[in-house]
Order: C-alpha cells, then sequence, then structure tokens
C-alpha cells in the first residue's frame, strides 16, 4: 500500500494557508480548492430546471445525477437510491415522520446513547406522536463500547437507529453484526454515518438507510441518503400535489441545490484521488479511505499518547474500534476556557456536547462536554505539536 501524502494534500485547502491547527473537522471539514471551483463554475454557469430541451436544463439533469451516481460509488449503494436534502437532520425528521405512518401503539423503536441528537430525537418524538415505545441502548463509560442490543429486539421492534461512529468519542460499533440481527427480527436499520464516512472505506449496503453530510467529507452543507429504490418505493412522503412521485425525487421537497451537487461530486472525486488505485472510482475510493484511515488512525495514536502523558488530562473513549476523535478534560479548567486558550493560539479544538447530547450526559459531561480533537487527511504532525504545546502550557496559567 502506498504512503498517504500529507504534504501533497495540504496544498489543496487554500483554508490552511491562514495558519490555524484545524481540529475542528468533525464539525466540517475545510474545502479543497476544485471543490469550490465546482461550487462557482456550476454558480456562473447557465442552470434551469431539470430538463432535457435547453443547454441550461439538461446541465441541471447532468448535475443531480452526477451527483447521485459519486455518492453511490462511495456508498457502495445503488445511485437510484439516493436522496438529497438540506441537511441529516433534515433527512432523519423527513423519513421519522413517513415511516411512523405505518407504526401503531405496542410498536418499538430502538435509539443509542451513543448518538448524536439527530439520530434520536425524530425517532422518538414521532414514536410518541403515534404511541410507539421507545427503548434505549446504552454503551460502557469506561470501554466506549455500544452494549448488547439483542435484548432489546423482538417481534414488536419496527426500526433501530444507531451511529456509524460516535460524534462525541469516536466508537464505531458494529453495525453490520447489528444489522444482522435487526433484520432477523424483521425491522429496519437507519445508520448515521455522519461522523464515518469522512474516516474509512464505507460499504453502507447492509443498512435500510444509511445518511451522511458532504461538509464533513470536504463538500458543500447538505445531506445524503442511501436505500434500495424498492424500499423507497414502499414509502408514502408528504409532497406537493403536483411534485413527481418518481423515487428518489419524491423524498426531495422542491428544487435541488444544484451547486452543492456539483461540489460533492467533486469531493468525492478529490477522495478518490487521495493515493487510491483501481480502474473505477469506487475501487479508488475504497483504497484512498483506507490509506486515509491508516494515516489518521496512527496519528490519532500519538496525540492521544501525548494528550495522556500531560498531567491533569483526562481522556474519553477508548473503544477497540474508533475515528481519529480525542474527547478530553483538563483539571481546573472548564472545557470552553481550554477551548479558548487554544483558540489564542490559533489551534482550533472547539468544546462542547456537539449536539451529542445523551453520550455527554451517559458520560457525566452535561452540557458543557469537553474539548474535542478530530483529526482529518490535512492534518500533520506539527498541528499535533502545537495542539500538545498548547495543551502542556496550561500549566502555566489559572482558569480565570
Amino acid at each position: 500500500m502506498a504512503a498517504f501524502d500529507v504534504v501533497s494534500v495540504r496544498k489543496q485547502f487554500p483554508a490552511l494557508d491562514e495558519g490555524a491547527a484545524h481540529f475542528d473537522g468533525p464539525g466540517g471539514s475545510q474545502t479543497p480548492q476544485v471543490v469550490a471551483d465546482a461550487v462557482a463554475t456550476t454558480m456562473t454557469s447557465a442552470l434551469a430546471n431539470r430538463g432535457t430541451l435547453t443547454v441550461a436544463e439538461r446541465r441541471a439533469d447532468e448535475i443531480v445525477v452526477g451527483a447521485r451516481e459519486a455518492v453511490g460509488d462511495l456508498l457502495g449503494t445503488d445511485p437510484r437510491g439516493i436522496v438529497f436534502g438540506r441537511s441529516m437532520t433534515q433527512l432523519t425528521y423527513d423519513f421519522s415522520r413517513t415511516l411512523a405512518k405505518t407504526w401503531k401503539p405496542g410498536d418499538e423503536v430502538v435509539v443509542s446513547r451513543l448518538d448524536h441528537d439527530a439520530n434520536v430525537r425524530p425517532w422518538v418524538q414521532a414514536a410518541e406522536a403515534v404511541g410507539a415505545t421507545v427503548r434505549w441502548v446504552g454503551f460502557d463509560t469506561e470501554t466506549s463500547e455500544l452494549d448488547d442490543i439483542s435484548p432489546l429486539l423482538n417481534e414488536r421492534t419496527r426500526l433501530v437507529a444507531v451511529t456509524g461512529a460516535s460524534n462525541l468519542i469516536g466508537t464505531r460499533p458494529d453495525t453490520v453484526r447489528i444489522a444482522e440481527l435487526v433484520h432477523q427480527a424483521g425491522a429496519l436499520l437507519y445508520v448515521d454515518g455522519v461522523h464515518l464516512t469522512a474516516h474509512a472505506p464505507i460499504d453502507a449496503s447492509y443498512a435500510d438507510f444509511y445518511v451522511c453530510s458532504p461538509y464533513k467529507f470536504f463538500g458543500p452543507h447538505l445531506g445524503a441518503l442511501t436505500a434500495s429504490p424498492e424500499l423507497l418505493e414502499t414509502l408514502r412522503p408528504d409532497k406537493l400535489a403536483p411534485a413527481t412521485d418518481v423515487v428518489p425525487e419524491r423524498f426531495e421537497l422542491g428544487t435541488l441545490p444544484y451547486e452543492l451537487l456539483a461540489g460533492t461530486t467533486a469531493a468525492v472525486d478529490f477522495l478518490a484521488g487521495l493515493g487510491g488505485t483501481g480502474s473505477t472510482r469506487r475501487e479508488r475510493l475504497q483504497s484512498s479511505l483506507a490509506l486515509v484511515e491508516e494515516y489518521e488512525d496512527n496519528l490519532r495514536d500519538e496525540l492521544e499518547a501525548r494528550l495522556a502523558a500531560i498531567p491533569g488530562v483526562k481522556l474519553y473513549g477508548h473503544a477497540s474500534r474508533r475515528t481519529p476523535t480525542l474527547l478530553f478534560t483538563v483539571d481546573g479548567w472548564t472545557p470552553s476556557a481550554v477551548a479558548e486558550r487554544l483558540a489564542a493560539v490559533n489551534v482550533n479544538a472547539p468544546a462542547g456536547s456537539f449536539y451529542a447530547y445523551e453520550p455527554a450526559r451517559h458520560l457525566g459531561l452535561g452540557a458543557a462536554g469537553a474539548v474535542r480533537a478530530g483529526l482529518a487527511p490535512y492534518t500533520d504532525h506539527s498541528d499535533v505539536d502545537r495542539l500538545v504545546a498548547a495543551v502542556e502550557s496550561l500549566d502555566a496559567v489559572s482558569d480565570d
């Protein structure tokens, strides 16, 4: 396997010229020039509603089709089942309301205390609206591993919602095994892949629904969901009377943001070009993301060891499979004060619970949360040095 070339990668991100060490990728990655160019070119080109008559109509149609193919290649799923929306949160709310039309009192929905609230509250609220029962799966606060979901599954289970990776502590549950258990119970599996998709090769075909956000992997701000076209055909979302009933368009409300879809395709192509090999884009994506995963995991191990050696630092998240995401506190300092001190030296590592409401409470951190340092393919050893030095320097000052 070829070595990952972080020097070359960093040159593609104009934002890095501003000089900050970015550990804020879990909240949204920086953008490579090729993605910005794709967005700008689309916005300054002739566009119209999708069609086949004019150049502007055909261009819009090609952009949409191209984006579905790109996301399908990234996730290993059928492009005919790719649904775009304003965000993962919006898509999950839409699908929770649509699926809840088939639920009734006595039905059960399983959610996880490991998840971002966008994969919890929509399901809780949809279940409550129809009188279905919500069941919770927790996680071990010491090992950070998700608890066994088996005892919660039965013939009344309709859907299980679980994360592909925790955006707070990085835990990567065995979602393939979970899918097997869920399907044996006759239920559907909805996977939040927002935090995972940027960090590892993905094959989302095991899940009934898998949702992600391109702005976490160098693209624009929107959400993308994948499901089999056959499953989507069985669902009847609320929509405008004249809107098409064709799948997947029946789930997309209003005119799609063509410039953002063009940027999404450019982001997927960028990922495919991170050193991977293969004759197809799918093969190059798998190969490139394997390189990314190895590089980021090694860098995470280095950062984790160095932070752990600093007196007063407490690290959270110890699962056997994790994303390159570290959560920590410093004795005598509030998380927000640590983040402020880091920002003062141009190290961007924010503090909070990051909408991971349930896991932050489960860990005893509450709304204040902790400091989160997330690595990205553009993170290098000098960034790690700067973060470690900034945390070490906290001993020399007081938390006012």
